[in-house]
C-alpha cells in the first residue's frame, strides 16, 4: 500500500505537470490557446485511453510487475522531455509522458488483490489519494523553474522539473523492486472476451460517468485553474500554483475518508453527498466573484470530488469483485477522458458563455450524472438489489 501510495503521488505529478511548465513554455514558443491547452491535454489522453488494457494486465501479470514497467517507461519520456525545444517534440513527448496516468489503474487492481472486498472503501481511497501529487507539481514545479537557469550542464528553467520528475520515477521504480512484495496472481485460463465481459452491463458505464464529474473534472480543473487565476485574476504564476493546490488537497486527500464513510455507511448515501456538495459549491462560480470567495468556493467543488472519487471506486469494487482491473480501467478510462475532452470543451464553449464557462459547463455535468445516479439508485432498492459483501 505505502509504496503504491508513493508511486502513484508522484507519477500523478508528472501527469499534470503541463499545466505549469506548459505557462513558460506558451511564452518560450509563442502558443495560442488551442495549442496550449492541447498541449496540457494530451498526457491525459494518452493516460486514460491505456487504463483499460492496463487494468487487464495487472489482473493478469500482477500489479506489482506492471506497475514498475510503467514507472520506468514514464521516466524515460520525462527524461527526454527535458531536452525538447520544439512544439512538434513537446507533443509527442507529452504521448510517452501520459503514461503516468495509466498508473490508477494498475495500482487499483493491485491494491484490490491484496484487500478484502470489506476494506477496499478505505485502501482504494489512500491509494487514491496520491491525486496529491497534483499539487506537487503546483507547488514545487515553479521553485524549480527559477531554481536552476539555463545553460548549465543539467536543463535549467522549465526543462528542470521533467529532470527532476524523470530521476525520482528511476528511484521510486528501485525502491518498489527491493521492497514490495511478490504478486499474488493465480494462473488464469480466461480468454480476452472473459475478461471484457463486465463492459457489457450498462452499470459500468454509469459509473464511468460519474467518474467523469468526480474524477476527470478534478484533472480538467487542476489543468485549468493555473492558466484562470494568472489571465483572469492577474496573480503570478507561484501563487496560482497555491491556490490551485487549496483546490487539489480536498480532492485528493479526502478520499481515504471518502473510502471510509463508504464502508461505514455505504458509498451510495456518500455518492449522493458528493454531488450535493459540488452543487452547493458550483452555482455561485457561474458569475464573477473576487479571488478569495473564488478561492473557498473551489475548495468546496474539490470537497465532493474527493469524496465522490473514492465511494464511486467504492462502488465499483463491490458491484464487480475479483474484476478491479478491467471494471476499474474501464471506469478510469472514462473519468480520465473526461479530463481530456472537458479542457477542450471549456475553450470551445468560451465565446458563447463567457468567463465562467469551465463552472457552467461542470455545473450541469452535475446535474445531469447526479439525477442518473438518483434515478438508478432508486430502482435497484426497488428491486431489492444489492451487491455482495465478502
Amino acid at each position: 500500500m505505502t509504496l503504491a501510495t508513493l508511486g502513484f503521488t508522484l507519477m500523478f505529478a508528472v501527469w499534470v505537470m503541463f499545466a505549469i511548465v506548459g505557462l513558460p513554455i506558451r511564452k518560450e514558443l509563442g502558443l495560442t490557446d488551442a495549442q496550449f491547452t492541447l498541449l496540457t491535454a494530451i498526457p491525459v489522453l494518452t493516460g486514460s485511453l491505456l487504463r483499460l488494457p492496463a487494468g487487464i494486465w495487472a489482473d493478469r501479470y500482477g500489479g506489482r510487475r506492471v506497475f514498475l514497467i510503467n514507472m520506468v517507461l514514464t521516466a524515460l519520456f520525462a527524461l527526454a522531455l527535458a531536452w525538447a525545444d520544439s512544439y512538434g517534440t513537446l507533443l509527442v513527448l507529452a504521448l510517452g509522458v501520459g503514461l503516468a496516468g495509466v498508473s490508477f489503474a494498475v495500482g487499483n487492481a493491485w491494491i484490490a488483490q491484496w484487500t478484502p472486498v470489506s476494506r477496499q472503501g478505505l485502501a482504494l481511497g489512500t491509494f487514491g489519494a496520491g491525486n496529491a501529487g497534483a499539487s506537487v507539481t503546483k507547488l514545487l514545479a515553479p521553485l524549480m523553474i527559477t531554481l536552476v537557469p539555463a545553460g548549465l550542464l543539467i536543463p535549467g528553467g522549465w526543462h528542470f522539473v521533467p529532470f527532476v520528475f524523470g530521476l525520482s520515477l528511476l528511484l521510486c521504480a528501485a525502491l518498489t523492486a527491493r521492497l514490495a512484495p511478490a504478486d499474488r496472481v493465480a494462473p488464469s485460463s480466461r480468454t480476452l472476451a472473459d475478461w471484457l465481459r463486465p463492459l457489457a452491463r450498462a452499470q459500468v458505464w454509469r459509473f464511468g460517468l460519474y467518474y467523469v464529474v468526480f474524477f476527470g473534472a478534478y484533472v480538467a480543473y487542476s489543468l485549468f485553474l493555473p492558466k484562470y487565476y494568472v489571465d483572469h485574476y492577474g496573480i503570478p504564476l507561484a501563487q496560482a500554483g497555491l491556490l490551485t493546490a487549496l483546490f487539489i488537497f480536498p480532492a485528493s486527500l479526502l478520499r481515504p475518508l471518502g473510502g471510509y464513510l463508504s464502508d461505514r455507511f455505504g458509498p451510495r448515501a456518500v455518492t449522493v453527498s458528493s454531488f450535493a456538495i459540488m452543487l452547493v459549491g458550483l452555482l455561485p462560480l457561474m458569475r464573477e466573484l473576487p479571488v478569495t470567495p473564488f478561492m473557498l468556493l473551489t475548495t468546496v467543488v474539490g470537497v465532493g470530488m474527493g469524496v465522490g472519487k473514492a465511494s464511486t471506486y467504492t462502488l465499483v469494487a463491490r458491484w464487480n469483485p475479483g474484476q478491479m482491473g478491467v471494471v476499474g480501467g474501464l471506469v478510469g478510462l472514462l473519468g480520465g477522458l473526461g479530463g481530456f475532452f472537458l479542457p477542450l470543451l471549456f475553450t470551445a464553449l468560451k465565446p458563447a458563455l463567457g468567463a465562467q464557462t469551465a463552472f457552467i459547463t461542470l455545473f450541469a455535468l452535475t446535474v445531469l450524472s447526479g439525477v442518473v445516479f438518483v434515478a438508478n439508485m432508486v430502482r435497484l432498492n426497488v428491486l431489492g438489489s444489492q451487491p455482495r459483501l465478502t
